[in-house]
């Protein structure tokens, strides 16, 4: 991941509760509206091909806000529909903290952006020195088994830490403050800490759910 080494000042951002890319992670995303149209046009003539993804947040009275940290990723594959639309990939490759959002003619959203602090995001990989993960996975089973949730149980037994550990904070149902702690979370480690709490509290609550 190290081979962008120029990255932009300025970014196109995609604001999407509950959408959360992480570094060296993939999302697939389904391109419809015209303003994001628009900005996966102009990301295409660039040469990073940058997207940067955030929560966004909202409070009552004031438009729309914006986190302060996302994650940019590259446009990595792209195919149109007869219909107009693109479904587009988009390879995680640093996060970014949001200095100001550009005022301009765009019709999607523009931020000028910071990348130091999170250069650990552009190596090849991180670990989790003290992931159990039998205590994970058995917990994990409990998750979906409380949620009526079916997996590959296979896919994710073979897994790497890293793989296993991002894709599940991107896939599963939290909510988007949620997403923005697991976004935010320094290292793999805290990361799959982070994931446990949420995994553990949901449980808790639909326990509770059943009791009453």
């Amino acid at each position: 991941m190290t081979w962008l080494t120029d990255l932009p000042g300025m970014i196109p951002v995609f604001p999407l509760p509950g959408a959360l890319l992480l570094p060296r992670a993939r999302l697939p995303l389904h391109i419809f509206e015209p303003r994001y149209l628009a900005m996966l046009d102009d990301c295409l003539k660039t040469d990073t091909r940058l997207i940067g993804m955030v929560q966004p947040m909202v409070t009552p009275g004031r438009p729309e806000g914006l986190h302060k940290i996302g994650c940019a990723g590259r446009v990595t594959q792209f195919s149109e529909t007869e219909d107009g639309r693109y479904m587009i990939t988009l390879a995680g490759i640093s996060r970014f903290r949001i200095v100001q959002e550009v005022e301009g003619f765009t019709p999607y959203r523009r931020c000028e952006v910071r990348w130091d602090g999170f250069e650990a995001d552009r190596k090849s990989s991180d670990c989790d020195d003290r992931f159990d993960r039998r205590a994970f996975m058995a917990l994990l089973d409990r998750y979906f088994t409380a949620r009526d949730l079916s997996a590959d149980w296979q896919t994710l037994q073979d897994a790497e830490d890293e793989l296993l550990i991002n894709s599940l904070s991107m896939l599963l149902d939290f909510g988007p403050e949620d997403k923005q702690a697991l976004l935010e979370a320094p290292s793999l480690a805290t990361r799959r800490e982070t994931l446990v709490t949420l995994i553990e509290y949901a449980l808790r609550g639909g326990e509770e759910d059943r009791i009453q």
